[in-house]
């Protein structure tokens, strides 16, 4: 399976060869580092593990440095002799997981140029937060009658649970809350252009999240399937 880790960089559109305007996103996709690789035996699934965004190595907890072989004596250790020698200090570390053996070994860089136009992806990413939120906005309720004095029902839920039985609010009832800051998937969209010398993807559509939010992508769900 493809996968690589990027920014939302934000939305424009381009021109097919029939003139019709395709509204998409551009992602600045990696570089990115093979950091780790899941096994079955050793690790109970398999997943390979990816870097993203090059810092300061004082900008890292130690845990992250020791991860990355970044320690004194990470020579000692195999995988991280290879990364040390490999691997820059990475901000983000994400896995993407595996039905099958890895494709990609520790050390390895990843480019955009693995996917190429006409492709189907997924992009994953935080959606923006909106704060507490009523029925309304966070739900689309309809909201109370307007008229016969019900000034203040306008944008009310309305009944949440009957009485006596069962005598309580079900589990997962739509109610008010925080909305957005959730983990979103944006399925099947499909590669518009790759530009490998500029770390560039744009896809058609929209993707979760803020401008500058880490995304993932990832072949589409039926692909994977395929």
């Amino acid at each position: 399976m493809k996968g690589i880790l990027g920014k939302k960089v934000g939305m424009t559109q381009v021109f097919d060869e029939e003139g019709r305007v395709i509204p998409v996103t551009i992602i600045q996709a990696g570089p990115c580092f093979v950091t780790q690789v899941r096994t079955l035996e050793r690790d109970g699934y398999r997943a390979f593990q990816l870097g993203f965004e090059e810092v300061k190595a004082n900008r890292l907890s130690g845990g992250q440095k020791g991860h990355l072989g970044l320690l004194k004596g990470s020579e000692e250790h195999p995988r991280r002799k290879v990364l040390a020698e490999a691997v820059p200090p990475v901000r983000y570390l994400r896995e993407f997981r595996l039905k099958e053996e890895s494709p990609w070994r520790e050390g390895q860089k990843i480019t955009v140029s693995i996917f190429e136009v006409g492709e189907r992806v997924d992009v994953v990413g935080i959606s923006k937060g909106r704060g507490t939120a009523g029925v309304v906005k966070r739900h689309g309720f309809g909201g109370g009658p307007k008229t016969h004095g019900q000034s203040d029902r306008q944008r009310a839920p309305g009944s949440i649970s009957a009485t006596t039985t069962p005598g309580h609010v079900f589990k997962g009832t739509r109610m008010a809350g925080r909305m957005g800051n959730a983990r979103v998937t944006a399925e099947n969209l499909l590669i518009v252009a790759v530009d490998p010398e500029r770390n560039l993807l744009a896809v058609r559509g929209s993707v979760p999240g803020a401008r500058n939010g880490l995304v993932m992508i990832r072949e589409a769900a039926a692909a994977r399937r395929g």
